[in-house]
Parts: C-alpha cells; structure tokens; sequence
C-alpha cells in the first residue's frame, strides 16, 4: 500500500512541474510542506443490524489515507483524500488507525475508538450552545450508550453549509446560521441497531454577536515625542474639535466602555468625520504610520482618510485615503498604514474621516493615534539590519549565525547559506540599496567555509526589475579545494556590463543537482570583497545559544506591523528545559535601576513566556546574573511589542549579555510551535 502512497506523491509533483515552463518553475513550496494534521474520521453506520460503517477521514495537507479497521483484516484500504471506504464489523468495539500521507510523503497516524452495537442508542444527553465568540454559530455535543454518530438538521443554515450535519459521538457538530432568531433544532442518534433516537430542540435562540466581548489591544509604552494621539487610554490625546460632525452621514456615534477601556461605537457607518482644529492643524510629519484598532461583525470596506484643509479640491496634497485589507469579522484587528502611502500634506492634518464606502456597518475603533518607530536619543536599541537584506528561492536558505569555526577567520558572525531539496537550481541573494560598485572592481573574492573539496559556488548580479523581467550577468563559478576549514575563493567578473545597475547578488551551490539541506549542502561565506563590503558583522558584537537553543540574523518573515528587512529568529529545540540564546555586545548594555526593555516579538501562539535577564562577562559558573524577568505573548502570528521591567538591576555591574529563554521549564522540539521573531530591543 505504501508503494501506492508514493507513487500517488510523484504524481502531484510531476503533475505541477508540466504545468509550467521551466522559468516558471518554482517548487519551494515543497521543501516547506509539513506533515498532514488537523486529523478526523467520521463514522457513519447504516441502522439495519449489519455492522456496515463508513469512514470518511479527513486532514490538512493530506493527499491519500490508509485505513486500518482494527479487526483481523490484514491489509488498510488505501484511498485519495476526498473520498471514503466502508467495511463490515461485528459486534464490539475496535480502534480504527487512519494514517495519512502529504504530497512529499510526510505522514501523520491518527487513532479513534468504535464501538459497534445492535442495541438501540440509550441514555442520550446532549449539550446546544451558541459558541462564545462566532457569531450565530451554534455547537452540539452528543453522548450515548450503544450510538456510533449524530446528524443535526435545522432550517435557517448559511448556503455554504451542508443541511443534515454529521459527528461522532462525543464530537461537536457546527451550525452557522444565516441570521439570529428562534429554531427548531433536530438531533437523530444512531447506532448499528435498526431503531435510532431523536431529540427535537423547539424554539432554540440563535444569538448574534455585534459588539467585541475583550478590550482592543493595548498599544505599547512609546514617549511622549514619538507618538501623537487622538483617541487612546494609553497616551495622553490631542484635543479634538469635532467628532461625527453633521456632513450628511447615517452614522451615529456612542462612546462605550469595553471591559473598562473607552471605545467609540459607531452604529450604521457610512462615513464619520474627525476635526481636529481647524485653526491650528495638527502635524504629524514627524511620525511614520497611523494606526487604529477596529472590530466589526459586518462591515465588507473600511478605509481611512486624512485630510489637509489648505489645499483646494482636486489637489492629491489636500486628501488620501488608504483602506484596511482585508477584513476580519468578530475580533479585534490592529491597523497601520504608513504615512508614506498617503499623498496628503501631513504637515496640516485638520480631519479624518472612517468610510465605508457606502457599505453600512457597525464598527468599533479604538486606539487611533500617529506614532514613529525612531528610537529617541536616550535609548539602546538592537535592531537587525544589516544594510543589505538576505533572501532565498526555490529551496534555498541563508541566515547570518554565530561563526561555527574561528580558527582561519576570527569573524564572530558569518553567513550561513543552504540548499535543501527543492530545484536543482535553489539559492540565494544578497540585496542593497544602491547598486553594487563593480568599476571599481570586477574581482570578487568570497571566504567559504565548506564541508566537502569540489563544492561548486555559482555567482552572478542581478538588477531590480522583478523576475521574469530582469537582467543578470554571466554565471561564474568558483570550486572549493578544502574541506570543513575556510579558504577564500575569487570570481572574475571581467566583461560585465557597467552600463547596469547591480542590485543583487546570487549565489547557488552545486548548481544542476538538488541539495538535501544536510551538513553536505550548508557552507559559512564572510568577508564578500564587493563595494560595499560584505562582511555579516551586525552592530552588537555576537549571537551564541545553549543547551538546545538557536539563533540567528534572517529575512523578515512577515512585514505586516513591522517593516525591518532583517530580524533575528530564535528557536528552541529539544535539549534542556532552560535552552536559550544570548545577545552580547562590546561595552557593556547602557542599563540602570529603572530601566524598561521592550522588544518587538512574533510569536506562533498566544500564551508563549520569553524570558529575559543580564549576565555579566564572567565564564560560567562564576558568572553574575540579574533578576529573571518574564512577559507573556498576548497575539499570535503577528508582531508586538513585550515589556521588560528591569526596575532595581545592579548598575555597579557591567552587563555584556542579553539571555533570553522560550517557555523556560518545557522542553522545545525544534518546530514552528517553538520559533519566534525578534526586532528593536529597546533599553529605555
């Protein structure tokens, strides 16, 4: 059956390559793929006393099952994802295996007890209620003696969803309703047994949410200089002339308060306007984005216009809108736009107006406020920019890690560049601002750290016109001569066009043969001799990890709320419970008894502790540390901004290290569920 398996895998991947020329050709998504998850089986068995009982399996990222009934069949049914099998049991009760494979051969087993009776379903309980924070959706939990599943009907169901819906017993069953109101619910119990038993549940009340149930999110600390508010309990606000002023609109606006923080509510929104003062207009040209929280159960548009009265009509520097997107339902989203996206003058702000575009909604704002992310003067901050930005394609990756060998090259940070299984072709780039010098020089030489002799280094520029349409120089080649110690290589670029802007540099190892993302396809590069040089030093002195930790200086994975091209990415992988990183720096952090850390962090899930504190320069174990402070993430999949009050550390000592620990006491595994992103730690 595994045979099967595969070949049903080579198939996809066939099947996606002849579907595009081989410029067009880009199969990174494959390296990235994990293994199925989020796996179900549903049974179904008939009422007429057979034992026959159909499977149906489902998961994410699956392409084919094999079941295993849990009887004394020797072989699983194996099947595509989509479809379903049935199979005859006696009386008793059986553990069915379903095992499901991604389309790179990944797999995932799932186990699930059923007991099959010819008695009729007994002692029925069942729970209905409206879920807690979906909108007019409505849960149904089944439990009985001698039933295999359920099926619950009513009238009144959104389009999208199936009329009759279907669970295992002890499972929930999902109803979403069109609209609120009264309806009769049905719930049929069934077993093997011929005879089923049915629950009918009159006048059940379907309740919408229409108003946000938790707080909007609480903006982070900023001074008083890097932010301007007009509506937020978390900054001192600007006065504000006019709010909801009568310009024609159905809009009608109420302050409430939402678990003790102040919200506008603006019910039935066309358009709202916001005056500031006509006479004396707000400037925020010093600022960088506008932000805003809202929540809303309808609205399709909503957009956000800034205004600048000076100007005539028609003039692009007297008003611009700019427009969230896309739009969630149900929960709290934060929202900022750059002030670069607008054309209007900032410089006089006098209105701004919430629209939505005459799509009439109800929509709750709060923090609405200009801010920048400009550290002040009397702050240290680490960033992670490095002045070029590093990416990958096809397979490739590259990250700027600890130095793995400083005997040959005394660098404390260097490039790490691998090519997992992906095209033959996969890579990566080195991207600057202004274009690479290459008059001055058309020798470049490399420092390479190699694992093997006879590792094959392809070079070559690029333009900044995007692929397809780009320009690149000739491919030179450069082959390493040693093994596991640096060497430097050098690739003669004579002949290139100087006529061209060269904003990229490409590198791809073993160019023509697939990489397998091993030790045999990782190499170390420092020290590239272009104009400019690129030499991976960051402005902090080194990133070190132990005990299980890793970290490293990589591409910003996700740009929404925080726009730095380059962060640094920590992991926790299977060791010690305490595995962590550090951060240490030259002279020592510029930290006192009252000082507030923040760093910008995104986390794969709410809940995740980050742990930070000070060590001195001292080798352990005579090392001096300082108190052991916690913050807790409050949003997942996106960026914030955690707060670290290191309120009574020992200024007498000089503090060289940062030490940050991940769910310090839980043992990391190395995955998804145990990587974040860090950016702008500020010592204020």
């Amino acid at each position: 059956m595994k045979i099967l398996k595969y070949i049903l895998s080579l198939c996809v991947v066939v099947l996606a390559l002849t579907t595009c020329s081989d410029d067009e050709k880009d199969l990174n998504f494959i390296s990235n793929v994990e293994a199925p998850s989020e796996l179900a089986m549903l049974f179904q068995v008939t009422q007429d006393n057979t034992g026959l009982v159909t499977i149906t399996p489902t998961a994410e990222g699956a392409i084919g099952f094999d079941i295993y009934f849990g009887d004394d069949t020797p072989e699983p049914e194996n099947f595509s994802n989509g479809q379903n099998t049935s199979h005859t049991y006696a009386e008793g009760t059986y553990t069915v295996t379903a095992v499901a494979y991604g389309v790179t051969g990944l797999e995932t087993t799932f186990s699930q007890e059923l007991v099959v009776s010819f008695q009729a379903p007994a002692n029925v309980e069942y729970t209905i209620e409206n879920d807690s924070a979906m909108s007019k959706q409505v849960n149904v939990t089944v439990s009985a003696d001698f039933a295999v599943s359920f099926d619950v009907t009513s009238e009144g169901l959104i389009a999208l969803q199936d009329p009759l819906v279907s669970a295992n017993i002890g499972d929930t069953a999902v109803l979403n309703f069109e609209e609120a109101g009264m309806y009769t619910i049905t719930i049929e119990v069934m077993g093997a047994a011929i005879e089923t038993s049915v629950v009918v549940i009159e006048d059940f009340e379907v309740t919408e949410i229409i108003a946000p149930l938790t707080s909007a999110p609480t903006p982070p600390s900023r001074e008083a200089g890097d932010v301007v508010s007009l509506y937020s309990d978390a900054y001192n606000n600007i006065n504000l002339s006019e709010l909801n002023p009568g310009w024609g609109q159905t809009t009608t606006l109420t302050e409430v308060q939402v678990e003790g923080n102040n919200t506008w509510f603006y019910n039935d929104l066309n358009y709202t306007g916001i005056v500031t003062d006509y006479g004396n207009a707000t400037d925020v040209s010093a600022m960088e984005f506008v932000h805003f929280d809202y929540w809303t159960p309808d609205a399709t548009v909503l957009g956000l216009k800034l205004v600048n009265t000076s100007y005539a009509d028609g003039d692009p520097l007297k008003e611009d809108i700019e427009f969230a997107d896309p739009i969630s339902l149900g929960e709290w989203v934060s929202v900022d736009i750059p002030l670069a996206e607008y054309t209007t003058d900032v410089s006089g702000i006098t209105q701004l107006l919430f629209d939505t575009i005459g799509n009439n909604a109800i929509i709750y704002v709060d923090n609405l406020y200009f801010y920048k992310e400009t550290p002040n003067t009397t702050s240290q901050t680490i960033g992670f920019e490095t002045g070029f930005e590093l990416s990958s394609f096809d397979g490739g990756g590259i990250s700027i890690v600890a130095n793995p060998d400083t005997n040959g090259n005394n660098s404390a940070m260097v490039a790490e560049m691998v090519k997992g299984t992906g095209q033959v072709w996969a890579g990566s780039k080195i991207s600057i601002g202004t274009p690479f010098d290459i008059t001055s020089s058309s020798i470049v030489t490399v420092k390479v750290w190699s694992p093997r002799v006879g590792l094959d280094l392809l070079m070559k520029f690029e333009d900044n016109v995007p692929w397809p349409n780009n320009t690149g120089s000739a491919e030179i080649t450069a082959t390493t001569t040693l093994a596991n110690q640096w060497e430097t290589l050098t690739f003669d670029h004579s002949g290139i066009d100087e006529s061209i802007d060269w904003y990229n540099m490409v590198l791809i190892m073993d160019n023509g043969t697939e990489g397998d993302g091993s030790s045999n396809y990782t190499i170390y590069l420092d020290d590239i001799t272009s104009t400019p040089l690129l030499d991976f030093e960051p402005e902090f002195s080194e990133l070190s990890s132990f005990d299980g930790g890793g970290i490293s200086v990589i591409s910003n994975p996700d740009t929404n709320g925080n726009n730095s091209a380059m962060v640094a990415e920590m992991v926790k992988g299977t060791g010690q419970v305490w595995a962590g990183s550090k951060i240490s720096v030259g002279t020592p952090f510029d930290i006192t008894s009252s000082s507030i850390v923040t760093v910008k962090v995104w986390s794969p899930r709410v809940g995740l502790d980050l742990l930070m504190k000070f060590e001195d320069n001292v080798p352990w174990p005579n090392n001096t540390g300082s108190a052991e402070i916690t913050a807790t993430t409050t949003l997942a999949n996106q960026w914030e901004t955690l707060t670290f009050d290191h309120s009574g550390i020992d200024e007498s000592i000089d503090w060289y290290n940062m030490v940050l620990i991940m769910d310090n006491g839980t043992e990391g595994d190395g995955s998804s569920n145990y990587t974040i992103y860090l950016d702008d730690i500020s010592i204020n």
